[in-house]
């Protein structure tokens, strides 16, 4: 594995980068970088982001049947699960602009010729296999409190979720679990990813770091946690399309929350 830069970088030395201390203005201070980001050339942003929005809809049309209605809420709030991968060709753009190379967005593709690409799409698999831990998580529960009996309609189904007991008992479950996925999520890649683009350090080391990152600084990455989860909330609202908008805001911020969390490599 070492080969592909999973355990370790190209020196096959595990590496351990020092993390800092933070506070929360740290965190929307790295809001407003992003956003500077996205305001320099949002064409180009909202044109790499568009997949998002249209993603959700196809999604949310391809489970509109009976038996698959139930799965569109996991499916769409599962966006937060995959989102650190996502916006891997942002994480570049804001890595060029804030070196002062051209952030033109064709070379938000370039990313695979990085050498740490293999640990990146490895951990893209692992994000991908939470998802899908998620979705049978949240099949399970449903059935669970609702049995094999499927709503015919969308509107059945929202009666049935916000008119029973049964499902506010599956709201408030559906919640908890959920934020227990996300939270997981958060604190094993809130750094993984850009730092995987600046540094071949390796998977492992990576997501290591980003553990090390949250519990030093629980409040300032929950905090972000939280700007994420609105943020996507009211992305969605209007038919998803905010997403266009709000993905690459955050993707941008995420890169330079990394820069405030890890220390640069000594030279």
């Amino acid at each position: 594995m070492t080969a592909f830069h999973v355990m370790s970088g190209a020196g096959e030395i595990y590496s351990r980068p020092v993390v800092n201390k933070i506070s929360t203005s740290d965190v929307f201070e790295a809001l407003r970088r992003g956003f500077d980001d996205f305001r320099e050339k949002p064409s180009h942003y909202v044109f790499l982001c568009l997949m998002y929005p249209v993603a959700g809809i196809f999604i949310a049309l391809a489970t509109s049947s009976a038996n698959l209605l139930p799965m569109i809420f996991p499916l769409i709030s599962g966006f937060a699960l995959v989102g650190p991968i996502a916006a891997i060709g942002l994480y570049e753009i804001s890595r060029r602009r804030e070196i002062g190379m051209d952030t033109s967005w064709r070379y938000a593709m370039r990313v695979t010729r990085s050498p740490a690409f293999p640990s990146i799409i490895t951990g893209g698999l692992l994000l991908f296999a939470f998802f899908v831990v998620w979705l049978v998580t949240a099949q399970t529960l449903y059935t669970n409190v609702f049995g094999d009996v499927f709503p015919r309609s969308i509107a059945l189904f929202s009666e049935q979720v916000f008119g029973t007991p049964e499902g506010m008992q599956l709201i408030v479950w559906g919640n908890l679990i959920g934020l227990g996925f996300a939270i997981v999520v958060l604190a094993t890649t809130v750094v993984t990813f850009p730092i995987l683009l600046d540094r071949d350090i390796g998977l492992v080391a990576a997501m290591e770091t980003s553990l090390r990152a949250t519990i030093a600084n629980p409040v300032p990455v929950f905090t972000w946690g939280l700007i994420v989860a609105v943020s996507l909330v009211v992305g969605m609202i209007p038919v998803l399309m905010g997403l266009a908008l709000v993905m690459p805001i955050l993707g941008h911020a995420t890169w330079h929350l990394y820069r405030k969390l890890v220390a640069p490599p000594v030279v």
